[in-house]
């Protein structure tokens, strides 16, 4: 088994990296290692620890389990990253996106066993896209016609996103918006309650009596490096998903207050003047989706499982889209040395460059981030579940596999340390080889229950 696994890593390696994988899989404990690589999905950086765990009889007192990493290879126990990146690490981001698809769902059609009701199909919901004003205009591909500089560009064009003219382009711009678009989503959801309170009649204090609006957003790079978001947005009544909101709160009136606080005075960020930077004004650009959401398609109309799949997608992407890093920056010479292309390279200089005269926006930090600091995939506290239960349910469910006992009868003690992270070259072919499987298997398993679904 060992031979057949390394001669499947074995394909175009290089000769150092062929000898570490041939060292690895010849390892007495080869089957161990490959068992914990496994474990974690095909990790890419799997964290080490060493340590041990003891788990006790709360009644008795006997020692039912002792686990030391003593026992494995090289003394340590490997577990996933966790990185959310798909660039960074694909099987851990299949799992993020696992979980946010089951979040973002749950908040659209229900979960009991995640305490949201199933009638929560019938409130009000909407997919709202909130897009970056214009910075300059870019390479595109339009519906009719050609883009501004005469060419038809093909899908997949590098070109497209990128300046037409970049001596003139707002880089500046570009990256200060980017660098304030969660503090402009805030405006946006304070002025949309606002405006649900004008058209019922109510003052704010009075809507919180009746009504809450709930939200799961998550943010996406446009080829240009903008940042726009892409969010569900729902109404429910006072305490949240199961309570009734008002009958007056209907989609209509869900759409009209979207659109008429996505372009109120109050939502708007002022960057004072600093340096050679004039003062800007940012608000939403033009281009405002919104599109309700049903449980079977229906014309305009997008399905709970489009919205969650749309989300869970963005959810594990980044900057690295536009052709920027995937981590920080230490200093200019990484962009020379990683052949940064010339719009992503601008974007970040530009942050660089605002760094100083803007200090308390933290620019040079955020570069590789072409500024945006914010959090990636954010909820109202009452949308749905969160991320830390998804992930608790998947530890439980691990370790009660593991222990065979009843988690409400035992005591489980246990000393853990940080021991380093990653793999060596030939780890990192073979554990590459194992997500392949184990991808594999996922999309033979997806393909035999859309089969089992038609003939049914």
């Amino acid at each position: 088994m060992a031979q057949r696994t390394a001669a499947t890593a074995a394909g175009g390696l290089a000769p150092a990296t062929l000898h570490d994988v041939l060292r690895v899989a010849a390892a007495p404990d080869f089957d161990r290692w490959k068992d914990q690589v496994h474990r974690t999905g095909g990790c890419s950086d799997p964290i080490h620890l060493t340590g041990w765990t003891l788990t006790k009889d709360r009644t008795s007192g006997e020692t039912l389990c002792r686990y030391s990493t003593e026992t494995e290879p090289s003394g340590r126990l490997r577990v996933a990253c966790g990185n959310r990146r798909a660039s960074r690490c694909p099987s851990c981001a299949h799992t993020y996106a696992g979980d946010t698809y089951h979040l973002i769902r749950a908040g659209l059609a229900g979960d009991e066993s995640k305490d949201i009701p199933a009638t929560v199909r019938d409130h009000p919901r909407v997919f709202v896209t909130l897009t970056a004003p214009s910075f300059g205009p870019v390479h595109n591909r339009p519906d009719r016609g050609a883009c501004r500089c005469g060419t038809r560009h093909p899908e997949n064009d590098p070109a497209l996103g990128t300046a037409l003219d970049p001596n003139s382009y707002d880089y500046a711009g570009a990256v200060l918006f980017n660098n304030h678009a969660g503090q402009l989503w805030q405006r946006f959801t304070n002025r949309l309650r606002r405006e649900l309170a004008a058209r019922a009649g109510l003052t704010q204090r009075g809507l919180k009596d009746v009504l809450r609006v709930s939200y799961g957003k998550v943010a996406e790079f446009q080829k240009r490096g903008a940042i726009h978001f892409h969010a569900v947005i729902r109404l429910d009544g006072p305490d949240g998903p199961g309570t009734v909101p008002p009958s007056w709160a209907s989609v209509r009136l869900l759409d009209d207050a979207i659109r008429a606080a996505a372009v109120h005075a109050y939502t708007t960020i002022t960057v004072p003047a600093a340096g050679d930077q004039p003062r800007r004004r940012f608000q939403w650009g033009r281009q405002l989706d919104i599109r309700p959401v049903k449980a079977f398609g229906d014309g305009s109309d997008i399905t709970e499982q489009a919205v969650a799949a749309y989300v869970a997608k963005y959810a594990t992407k980044a900057a690295e889209t536009t052709g920027s890093l995937d981590r920080r920056i230490g200093n200019r010479e990484v962009l020379d040395l990683l052949d940064v292309a010339d719009h992503p390279r601008r974007l970040i200089e530009a942050c660089l460059d605002l760094a100083p005269l803007y200090p308390d926006r933290k620019l040079a930090a955020w570069a590789h981030m072409l500024g945006f600091r914010g959090h990636f995939s954010t909820k109202s506290r009452r949308y749905s579940t969160t991320l830390g239960a998804l992930r608790q349910i998947r530890a439980d469910y691990r370790a009660a596999q593991d222990s065979h006992t009843d988690p409400d009868t035992v005591l489980v003690l246990a000393s853990w340390q940080y021991a380093g992270h990653g793999h060596t070259p030939g780890e990192a072919a073979l554990a590459a080889t194992i997500a392949r499987d184990i991808h594999l298997n996922r999309q033979t398993a997806r393909e035999v229950l859309r089969l089992e679904g038609a003939a049914a």
